[in-house]
């Protein structure tokens, strides 16, 4: 049996721009409603919501019957998380809170088996279809994509180090963290927080390596596209979810209708 191959990875390296959302809502059926939507990823998020591994595994399964690549974010850059995450039949990966080019080799190590990394080497698991996926373990690294999260003012500094990194496919600018690390807390629109997510596209485009980041509706995703970042997901399951209920019974009952929610919220 021949390895799955990873759209993802595949994607943002031959394509200007791939768009995805985020889900939260734990849902297989979700998850399999939304790839089949016509988006080009959807990013299972282990880290903000309570995704734990036999939902990813299930999500994943759901996934994989649509057009829709997946991508998941484990809660930590920590090896048992990660481990777990690929032998679950996660290939493309996104680690939280990435401050330096140290951290980013640790990222990587742990999805490489050795020598090249620190992969604890499993026989069975789903990743290898059970053991049907022909030399897995030497190929494997093939179809894996990894993606670090720039989420602090001092990582940005650390941009063209980390991304030097052998193994780093992508980077993923987070705004509302980049924008609690400046000092705006809940405020991604403002101007310092704006001029550093587009420093940080201009700096990933330069340096060649695909980068993304989130917006939390199509007018920001629209901006964060003319930044210069190359995939980006917009809102949520759970957002775009709650929005659609909120318009609809708004029509029914005028009075219910909500104020605006502030820009970057999801």
């Amino acid at each position: 049996m021949e390895i799955p191959v990873n759209g993802f990875k595949r994607k943002i390296a031959t394509t200007d721009v791939a768009y995805g959302t985020w889900l939260s809502a734990s849902s297989p059926s979700t998850a399999e409603a939304l790839g089949c939507a016509g988006y080009d990823f959807l990013v299972v998020d282990m880290e903000h919501s309570p995704i734990e591994f036999p939902q990813v595994v299930e999500m994943l399964r759901a996934i994989a019957g649509t057009p829709a690549s997946p991508v998941t974010r484990v809660p930590w850059n920590d090896m048992v998380m990660v481990k777990r995450a690929l032998d679950a039949g996660a290939q493309t990966l996104m680690l939280p809170l990435i401050q330096n080019a140290d951290e980013a080799r640790r990222a990587v190590a742990y999805t490489r088996y050795p020598p090249d990394g620190v992969r604890g080497v499993a026989g069975m698991q789903r990743a290898s279809r059970f053991g049907m996926v022909n030399d897995y373990a030497r190929r494997a690294a093939d179809e894996l994509c990894v993606i670090v999260q720039i989420e602090t003012a001092d990582a940005l500094a650390q941009l063209p180090r980390i991304v030097e990194v052998r193994g780093v496919d992508s980077v993923f600018v987070g705004p509302s963290d980049l924008a609690a690390s400046m000092g705006h807390l809940g405020d991604i629109m403002h101007k310092d927080v704006q001029k550093s997510l587009e420093q940080a596209a201009q700096a990933c485009r330069r340096l060649g390596v695909p980068c993304g980041c989130l917006g939390a509706n199509p007018e920001m995703t629209r901006r964060f596209r003319d930044y210069g970042y190359s995939w980006m997901a917009m809102g949520s399951d759970i957002s775009m979810m709650g929005s659609r209920a909120r318009e609809w019974l708004a029509e029914v009952v005028p009075s219910s209708a909500p104020a605006a929610n502030p820009a970057g919220a999801y």
